[in-house]
């Protein structure tokens, strides 16, 4: 996802230098995009007045921005890092910490939309971190989102997401269940989806999935290895805070179930796989 969002600052004029684990990555977006590619993080946010990173988890972020060739070894104090993963608020916690010890500005900034939101600039971000760090960033963010909200101190950013992930697992086990509850009643899908999608039952799952759910083809959008790892974070951090997410517990067996039928990289939606 990082690729299309900077590619959108390179756009918007902004002076990009670009980091990515493999190589051959940057160097395609450079080709692309035009800026320039660096060699470890450090080089990539050596004179950037804004760092933004986005990868897999808590282990990647802090690889990459605490790590010997991490972006904290070279940013210069008066920066901002805004961290665009999916990951734990316990981390961006951690991170913000030691930015704030060196002068520089962290917000944790988890975004919603997927693969189609971040190649269309349409994302969804929610923000944690300073009020301050926020309105400096939001305007350089805007070039590739189209909501923006700041949520609270560091580490709410991430919570809005885990909230977003939860209702997400919801609303596509709901749509699961709905559309083999037609198939089993004999009804037509398109018919059905067509009357209750001008209703209160309409979702974007709803608009966007259930032609591709229907048709059993999940080789897309955001996968439920990753969805997993979201929910997992969720899980952990209810158990700390006394949160019950019963529904959020098995929507996230059912996943165990699709990956064992060979769904790890299956699309969210394929929660209807396993009722077939």
């Amino acid at each position: 996802m990082g690729f299309p969002m900077a590619g959108y600052l390179a756009k918007a004029g902004h002076d990009v230098t670009v980091y990515n684990r493999t190589a051959a990555k940057a160097k395609s977006w450079c080709e692309k995009f035009g800026g320039q590619s660096a060699a470890t993080p450090a080089e990539a946010a050596a004179d950037a007045q804004i760092v933004f990173s986005c990868v897999g988890n808590d282990d990647d972020v802090r690889d990459v921005l605490l790590g010997s060739d991490g972006v904290m070894s070279s940013i210069t104090s008066g920066s901002i890092i805004v961290d665009h993963t999916t990951a734990s608020a316990k981390i961006a916690r951690e991170i913000a910490s030691v930015a704030k010890g060196s002068s520089v500005g962290f917000l944790d900034a988890p975004v919603s939309g997927g693969q189609a939101g971040a190649e269309n600039g349409q994302l969804t971000v929610m923000v944690g971190g300073s009020r301050d760090d926020f309105e400096r960033a939001a305007p350089v963010i805007d070039s590739y989102a189209k909501a923006i909200t700041h949520i609270g101190p560091a580490g709410a950013g991430q919570l809005a997401k885990m909230v977003n992930q939860i209702c997400i697992a919801g609303v596509v086990q709901g749509l699961a269940e709905g559309l083999h509850f037609a198939q089993k009643a004999g009804l037509d899908p398109a018919l059905v989806i067509e009357s209750i999608s001008k209703g209160a039952a309409q979702s974007w799952q709803m608009e966007n999935r259930w032609k591709t759910m229907v048709k059993g083809e999940y080789e897309f959008g955001f996968a439920v290895d990753w969805m997993r790892k979201d929910l997992a974070m969720a899980l952990a951090e209810a158990a700390e805070n006394g949160a019950q997410l019963e529904l959020t517990q098995l929507v996230d067996q059912f996943y165990a179930e699709v990956q064992a039928l060979g769904g790890s990289r299956w699309d969210t939606s394929s929660l209807l796989a396993r009722l077939k």
